[in-house]
């Protein structure tokens, strides 16, 4: 199996990139593996696989989108009456007195003796002798019966069983969550029943050997799972996926940069559940009570609708949202379930380089790879579309209908003479002399098209001639955004001559890790329109691969100015195509006022995290709406006693309860209130929290949730 994928990344090159970022399949001969594993520094896994099997057969219920199914106990949808503890206590204690009160009446006769009338209605006469060993059992045994029914009675009026439940041992044996226990082996997963019942007795127990003995880690069992999920879906044999197994046990079907785990982890992470934990949902009335103290959660199945992240410098956008995501789905590559491309400014916190098979560090001269101007591509007009909405995709009319199709077509009357002369796409310097309309290049290109006989890109040309210095031309605009890019900062990349190692993210086919880094230090103007480049090479990218069940996510950690109306076209296109964008912002001002709407209407996961301008708020409590909720309208007044009788239980209830006896009067009203308010957002969300809604990919929905990021 063709694992280097190296056809897709060198796009009009001759010189291809050997990226290490072909599918984890199970190749025809496996490399060998070590005898023993490294132990990973922070995988699940132990000496002896007991901490590895504990965490592999803990369960993971099915829960609401969003929950940390990590040993997760569902609560239910509404909240029980819960009678306050002092409140609690004071009845257990009064009704055992009450019960003690009516017992000692009972027993020192001045409620007189009916109460013995059963006993002497049931016992025979013989047994009324006195000091008889008869006569003493039963009637000791009608005593204890007599005041066992009255315990229950008051046991029952005092709630005793409430505060059992609240304060006595099975309080505690919450607290103190006793180990999982093993499950039949038809249903363990670390028997890998699976692969029994379809024949492969001997590489489950090898897999399980493995396990056992401690040399399996999170990211082997999934990415062992994701190679099984390709023999029942017909992609490879069953005999060579066995054949691996057998060879090299825990360490088959590797990711091809022969990585099994990342260097260093910050985050929680299950691979079982594909879940990273970012949180914990706030323990606040404005929550539903299911996910009051619940960790919060996202993973594919969340990232296939997108999230937008909006917050102010410091409120922990990345650190908080951008490392963890980006440290999941490097995970989620390794087990070759995902593709992740992430982008930010040099030197942000977006995880070791070692984390990733190719950084591209746009502006250094050491980077080892540069990056494809053209996306991969060999089409002069989908080069132009690209690069089109790159360079002037925020200069279009900013409403959802408005495109950059004088500029598409500005561009593809240059490329495509171009690659028709000279076998590729012009460098950056080329492409601006073009743009500016110098006549050495445009004659040698004329001469050039009219010995090939390409009489039809003759006439293209022509017409980019004319329309130059006319009204309206927008050729001296994109010439002038090109120059961006024509600077010594950036002379070595871009190239397109073969002389160096361009990635294109064509290879998003491909379980591959990939961080770019941005010059933001003197060059944000660049730093914006390569963001935008990035962007629209991945929306045309993911939209035409064959195995969409590699899930495909670019991580933008500041995404101003990025966000335009192709975009928001683009990324309404992701859900279907197994793929999906984290954008993160300071503020929404950074978007064009019309493009608002439309953006936050595209995104499924929507983020507001504390220190929000009221501004922000109100267009997140806008695209959040509102909801019916029971106002409770209560009037309490305070009862006078006038008599020393009732002034005496007054005084009784205000020391069992802790308050003036009062009389209430409740209004109960149905409302419709905005679920957060724009102030609220702006003033009501603690430092390090922030409300969080979420959508799946199969349309279920979280409403806004006040999520603790540091939980």
């Amino acid at each position: 199996m063709d694992g280097d994928g190296t056809r897709d990344a060198r796009g009009t090159h001759a010189n291809p990139v050997p990226r290490p970022a072909g599918p984890p399949e199970v190749p025809a001969k496996p490399p060998e593996a070590p005898a023993v594993p490294p132990r990973p520094a922070r995988a699940p896994g132990a000496s002896d696989g007991s901490t590895f099997l504990t965490w592999l057969r803990t369960p993971r219920p099915q829960a609401l989108p969003g929950v940390w199914r990590f040993g997760h106990r569902p609560r239910p949808e509404e909240e029980a009456e819960r009678v306050p503890g002092r409140q609690l206590l004071s009845g257990a204690v009064i009704a055992f007195l009450v019960g003690w009160l009516i017992w000692s009446l009972l027993w020192n006769g001045y409620l007189g003796g009916w109460w013995l009338l059963p006993l002497y209605a049931m016992i025979p006469d013989s047994w009324a002798e006195p000091h008889s060993f008869a006569s003493v059992v039963v009637v000791y045994a009608y005593y204890v019966l007599i005041a066992g029914i009255i315990m229950v009675g008051v046991g029952r009026l005092g709630r005793w069983g409430e505060i059992w439940r609240r304060y006595g041992p099975p309080a505690w044996r919450r607290a103190v969550p006793g180990a999982v226990p093993a499950p039949a082996p038809e249903e363990d997963p670390a028997a890998w029943p699976a692969l029994r019942a379809a024949g492969a007795h001997d590489a489950a127990e090898r897999l399980a050997a493995d396990a056992r003995s401690g040399l399996m880690r999170d990211v082997d069992h999934a990415r062992i799972a994701r190679a099984w999920q390709g023999v029942q879906r017909g992609r490879h044999s069953l005999a060579t996926f066995t054949g691996a197994v057998l060879s090299h046990g825990s360490a088959a079907c590797p990711h091809p940069s022969g990585a099994r785990d990342l260097p260093v982890r910050q985050a929680r992470h299950d691979l079982v559940t594909g879940q990273v934990r970012i949180g914990t949902a706030a323990d606040d009335a404005r929550n539903p009570y299911a996910y009051r103290g619940t960790g919060l959660a996202l993973g594919p199945d969340l990232l296939g609708t997108s999230l937008l992240a909006v917050g102010p410098a410091g409120s922990g956008k990345t650190g908080s949202v951008v490392r963890p995501l980006s440290e999941s789905l490097c995970l989620h590559a390794l087990a070759g379930r995902a593709a992740v491309v992430v982008v930010g400014a040099a030197g942000a916190d977006l995880g070791p380089a070692d984390a990733y098979d190719v950084v591209v560090r746009i502006g250094n001269p050491d980077s080892v790879y540069d990056l494809d101007l053209y996306g991969g591509t060999t089409d002069p007009d989908e080069a132009a579309v690209i690069l089109a909405e790159a360079l002037a995709g925020d200069l279009t009319d900013q409403h959802q209908g408005g495109d950059t199709r004088r500029s598409t077509t500005v561009l593809a009357q240059l490329l495509g003479p171009f690659r028709a002369v000279h076998g590729r796409f012009p460098g950056v310097p080329e492409l601006r002399q073009l743009l500016d309309g110098a006549p050495g290049p445009l004659a040698e290109l004329r001469a050039g098209l009219r010995a090939a006989g390409q009489e039809s890109l003759l006439r293209e040309l022509d017409a980019r001639e004319r329309q130059q210095g006319r009204p309206g031309d927008v050729g001296g605009v994109l010439a002038d955004r090109v120059a961006l890019l024509d600077r010594p900062a950036f002379a070595p990349f871009f190239d397109t001559s073969g002389q160096s190692r361009p990635f294109s993210l064509k290879a998003l086919d491909h379980p591959v890790r990939v961080r770019i880094d941005l010059p933001q230090r003197g060059h944000a103007d660049a730093s914006r329109m390569l963001a935008r480049l990035v962007l629209a090479q991945f929306t045309a990218s993911v939209s035409v691969r064959e195995d969409r069940s590699l899930f495909a996510c670019l991580v933008l950690d500041d995404a101003s100015g990025v966000v335009t109306p192709e975009a928001v076209r683009g990324v309404q296109r992701l859900r279907s195509a197994g793929a999906g964008v984290v954008l993160t912002l300071r503020t929404l001002d950074d978007v064009p006022r019309p493009l608002r709407g439309p953006l936050l209407g595209a995104i499924g996961c929507r983020m507001a995290l504390s220190g929000l301008t009221p501004w922000d708020g109100q267009d997140f409590a806008e695209v959040w709406g509102k909801e019916w909720t029971e106002a409770r309208d209560v009037t309490d007044r305070q009862i006078i006693a006038e008599t020393p009788a009732g002034k005496a239980v007054h005084m009784l209830r205000r020391v069992i309860t802790g308050k003036a006896p009062t009389a209430r009067a409740v209004t109960v009203r149905q409302v419709e209130r905005e679920r957060w308010s724009a102030s609220e957002l702006a003033h009501a969300v603690p430092a390090g929290h922030a409300v969080l809604s979420l959508t799946s990919v199969k349309g279920e929905h979280a409403p806004p949730l006040l999520v603790d990021l540091r939980g």
